[in-house]
């Protein structure tokens, strides 16, 4: 067994791939979210924009790093933390959601769309992230 084959084993690469991929995929969403709202809506768009992809991306990115930090604990274990993080994240993202609605320093709409742009992205791009993993099946 070569050390190529030991990383076929770990089943944590994967979920690597994801979290990487996913990083990626909210980078570049970010990037061109940044140039288009921040010429059509200027310093508003671009604070909108942050906010947005902090948002949706951190709320994607949450999901593989909880999943990877319970990787090597038993199957229910990880269900249980996966589920009650994801009912933390959804408080979480009310209350920001909720302190956010009477602030006018960002564009909503600019927020808004980053917010739906980086969740798909990188939930497709994590998505790719998994496919493309070569692991050993037993």
């Amino acid at each position: 067994m070569n050390e190529s084959d030991g990383d076929l084993a770990d089943h944590r690469r994967p979920l690597l791939n994801a979290a990487r991929s996913g990083a990626v995929g909210l980078l570049v969403i970010t990037v061109i979210s940044l140039a288009l709202w921040g010429n059509f809506r200027g310093l508003e768009g671009l604070w909108g924009v942050l906010i947005g992809a902090a948002v949706g991306g951190g709320f994607v990115l949450a999901t593989v790093a909880v999943v990877l930090l319970t990787s090597n604990t038993s199957p229910q274990t990880t269900m249980i933390v996966t589920l009650g993080s994801w009912l933390i994240k959804i408080v979480v993202v009310l209350g920001i959601l909720l302190v956010l609605r009477e602030m006018d320093f960002f564009d909503h709409t600019a927020m808004g769309v980053t917010v739906i742009a980086a969740l798909v992205v990188a939930l497709g791009a994590e998505t790719i992230g998994i496919i493309r993993t070569n692991v050993t099946n037993v």
